[in-house]
């Protein structure tokens, strides 16, 4: 077993954090999904810095717009792209094999551009409305969002037998990484209540797992099964749900 290798695997293709090259072998890839969700620690430590430093120094505006910006900096917009991807592709409301094809089309096409404007705005309204006290439970939902999407690799079923997520499925010890990513649920759901209150921890629970059941669903309805645009799709939008409901959750007595 080799562990910081399967972490320097994950590092580099879920992240543009420098890290050491290595081979992607057999026994690496077995538990490299199992440091995905530290991508997300990473982020959300940069998140609250930022935050921090930002108000500190007395900067209102960028401490609005820079934690927007952190996520898709950090990944490289390797998430984005899926989310993007997916959009052309079920705007087609083509069958399963076009929209496949449509996922692996390296062009960009309106719908997509439309979607990802709309996206931001989203995300940056509802964050500009988040009050304070939420920040912490924000910060977390990094972990929570790649823990749910790697439990997905493991326990989905794949649309094709090729392609990212499929390579880091078979690749997988599945029942390792499966058991390894509801840990980090374990643990994060219960940080949220500690550091935001219960309502906060609940609100992440559920609008979590409704986003994650809509996310089985619509992949095998549309797609036949999970791709690693499909995979990036899920985390950007769930994302996106977690900072609209802990918005919400914070104006609420």
């Amino acid at each position: 077993m080799n562990l910081p290798g399967s972490m320097m695997i994950a590092f580099s293709m879920y992240s543009r954090i420098p890290v050491p090259q290595v081979q992607w072998t057999k026994e690496r890839m077995k538990y490299a999904m199992c440091f995905f969700p530290l991508i997300g620690a990473v982020i959300g430590l940069l998140e609250y810095g930022a935050i921090l430093l930002l108000r500190t120094l007395g900067f209102p505006f960028l401490e609005q717009i820079l934690p927007v910006v952190i996520p898709v900096v950090v990944t490289g917009g390797i998430h984005m792209d899926g989310l993007l991807d997916v959009i052309d592709a079920k705007s087609s409301h083509g069958e399963t094999e076009k929209k496949l094809e449509i996922l692996k089309d390296p062009h960009t096409g309106a719908f997509a551009i439309i979607g990802c404007g709309i996206y931001f705005l989203l995300y940056l309204a509802f964050f500009m409305e988040m009050r304070p006290v939420m920040i912490p439970a924000f910060c977390i939902t990094f972990v929570i969002t790649r823990a749910l999407s790697g439990l997905s690799v493991v326990t989905f079923p794949m649309a094709k037998k090729s392609g990212l997520a499929a390579t880091f499925s078979d690749g997988a010890h599945k029942r390792v990484v499966g058991t390894v990513m509801a840990l980090y649920l374990i643990i994060s759901l219960p940080a949220v209540w500690l550091l935001t209150g219960a309502t906060a921890a609940l609100g992440v629970f559920v609008i979590s797992f409704v986003v994650f059941l809509y996310y089985y669903h619509m992949a095998k309805r549309e797609f036949g099964g999970i791709t690693g645009d499909l995979a990036g799709y899920f985390l950007q939008i769930l994302e996106l749900a977690l900072v609209m409901g802990l918005a919400i959750l914070s104006h609420m007595k």
